[in-house]
């Protein structure tokens, strides 16, 4: 029979993510060691295969976690829209603001994200394609709710993939300490949306 996890072991295994993130990010996965994570982490490398028996099990646990926390988020959103009566677009609104937050707070492991899932076996990299899957449903869903004169089944993967363009590589040059904060940013990309999906799309004229 297994012995349980405590509560210490978690938070050990907690920090080693977080670590190990950071190594992805700033080596990227392929060309950091399990030898490069356990000196970043102040411990030796029989020790880190204590809680990790590989390289791969690290960044699966990451990924998965980081995951599970977008579709939380998610939830959470409708959860407060619900509570507070928000209108679509409020709720849209909101969501966008609540992933850019835990795209701040979370940079490195949303860039192990799009970066190192590739590297996974086929059975992980499955499960976390599955989960980004039901994050970007779940996106498209909000903004057909938000905007349903503009956005339909003709067009709303390009709108939903726009919008996931403007905002998920802000890890690469969104810098917390310059001129544009995170929420600030929310704000412009909110602001793009409304303007340019508030109105019809004016069609061409036949030639």
């Amino acid at each position: 029979m297994a012995r349980p996890i405590s509560a210490a072991h978690g938070l050990r295994r907690d920090e080693i993510l977080n670590v190990a993130a950071a190594c992805f990010a700033r080596q990227s996965y392929p060309a950091t060691s399990m030898n490069d994570i356990a000196a970043a982490c102040g411990t030796s490398k029989a020790r880190l295969y204590h809680y990790y028996d590989s390289k791969d099990a690290i960044l699966f646990e990451l990924l998965e976690r980081y995951t599970q926390r977008l579709l939380v988020i998610i939830g959470q959103v409708q959860a407060t829209a619900h509570r507070q009566a928000l209108d679509e677009r409020a709720t849209l609104h909101e969501l966008i603001r609540a992933f850019l937050r835990e795209y701040e707070s979370s940079a490195t492991r949303h860039a192990a994200l799009l970066a190192s899932t590739q590297f996974l076996g086929d059975e992980q990299r499955g499960v976390i394609l599955d989960r980004q899957r039901d994050v970007v449903s779940a996106v498209t869903r909000f903004l057909r709710r938000a905007y349903p004169e503009r956005v339909d089944a003709r067009n709303q993967t390009a709108i939903t993939m726009t919008l996931f363009g403007m905002i998920n590589w802000t890890f690469t040059w969104l810098r917390p300490d310059g001129p544009l904060s995170y929420d600030a940013f929310a704000d412009e990309v909110i602001a793009l949306l409304e303007r340019g999906l508030s109105t019809p799309l004016a069609t061409a004229s036949p030639q």
